[in-house]
């Protein structure tokens, strides 16, 4: 007997066909899906597997009942959510196309640009830079959480980020802080900081749900299997991809339980952390599932370890493509945030593709032909 049940968005459709009725605009981005796979689950094993259209898996939720019922209608609903913009100080930031957030390490041994931002002119130019290039998103991070990282003492981490926010800050930057500490937190957004990414998902510190709630702002809960010092060690996936959607479901929940409001909480599955090259292949190509959480999502790939064992072992510095073709794969799949290094070019390659999109989602049938 099934226990749960997903609903995975499977042909994403770009074209005018999209916004006849018959498809579904994933979370308010740019995205439609016209097919569905309706799976329930027993425990670890599928159950049962519908596809079809969207009057087809409409008419599958319609047989379902209980608790199993509910769930699938919040999800089918979900699908279809439209997020409203982040508000983070005098920015407002869109969430019906991809944004760009760009990652500012203000960290000595960072797994690909340790040390190169870590003084004050390094940092301030760098963001500047990103800015410049049309970074939506400071991303301020003082701690390295690559496997093997020493670990980092509160006290040294307020060290290293609060004078990064406070230059990022009188450029007008729209900041994230990324820290699973709740007394950087604190001192963070004091100091200037608009919103939380937390690759613990709030778990570390259990100080940080009430640093968050009070402060009202927007939060990153990042799937990873480790609930301790160690972010990447975990018990292993019998299956990724339901595994971490749970995981996620659970995170936000929790999260609006301790009175943190629901459009504040953005997801990010959590690409690198823990899991193996096949298992963030999955994740990647399991993308459009998430949009049934109900939450924006954020998509990290930026020059992770994946890159380089697809194709030549290439150090971070030298995985810009491989993070181009993530990002894009992101994009297609409705993903709100992009968190990555090379924020001019990934900026050009979102301009590019959302220049497509907004074409193929014009009817050009009275054109003539080429």
């Amino acid at each position: 007997m099934a226990d749960s049940v997903y609903i995975h968005p499977l042909t994403l459709a770009p074209g005018p066909q999209a916004v006849e009725g018959a498809a579904v605009r994933l979370g308010g981005s740019m995205v439609y899906a016209r097919e569905f796979a309706l799976v329930l689950r027993d425990g670890r094993a599928v159950a049962e597997r519908i596809t079809g259209t969207r009057d087809e898996i409409e008419r599958a939720l319609a047989r379902l009942s209980g608790a199993l019922a509910d769930e699938g209608a919040a999800q089918w609903a979900n699908l279809a959510k439209a997020h409203p913009p982040l508000q983070l100080g005098a920015r407002t930031v869109r969430l019906d196309q991809p944004q760009v957030m760009g990652i500012l390490n203000v960290t000595p041994d960072s797994f690909s640009d340790g040390g190169k931002h870590d003084t004050l002119e390094a940092g301030r130019q760098h963001a500047a830079a990103m800015l410049e290039a049309g970074a939506a998103i400071i991303d301020i991070g003082g701690e390295s959480t690559r496997p093997g990282a020493a670990a980092t003492f509160e006290d040294e981490e307020i060290r290293r980020v609060v004078p990064a926010i406070e230059y990022c800050a009188s450029m007008g930057a729209a900041i994230s802080l990324d820290s699973r500490r709740a007394g950087v937190l604190a001192a963070g957004l004091a100091a200037g900081a608009h919103m939380v990414n937390d690759v613990s998902a709030l778990r570390y510190d259990p100080r940080s749900k009430e640093v968050v709630a009070t402060e009202g702002c927007p939060v990153v809960l990042m799937h990873a299997p480790g609930a301790g010092e160690d972010l990447h060690k975990g018990p292993g996936y019998a299956d990724v991809v339901s595994e971490v959607f749970d995981f996620l479901h659970h995170a936000r929940a929790s999260a609006i339980a301790a009175g943190i409001g629901e459009d504040r909480i953005i997801l990010d599955p959590g690409i690198g952390f823990g899991k193996t090259l096949a298992e963030n292949l999955a994740l990647i190509n399991a993308l459009p599932l998430f949009h049934a959480l109900g939450s924006p999502l954020m998509l990290g790939a930026s020059r992770k370890r994946m890159i380089g064992a697809l194709s030549r072992e290439e150090e971070a510095s030298q995985r810009l493509a491989g993070s181009i073709a993530l990002a894009i794969k992101g994009m297609e799949a409705g993903v709100h945030l992009l968190r990555v290094h090379d924020v001019a070019e990934t900026v050009q390659a979102r301009n590019v593709w959302r220049g497509l999109r907004d074409a193929a989602l014009t009817d050009c049938s009275t054109l003539p032909p080429l």
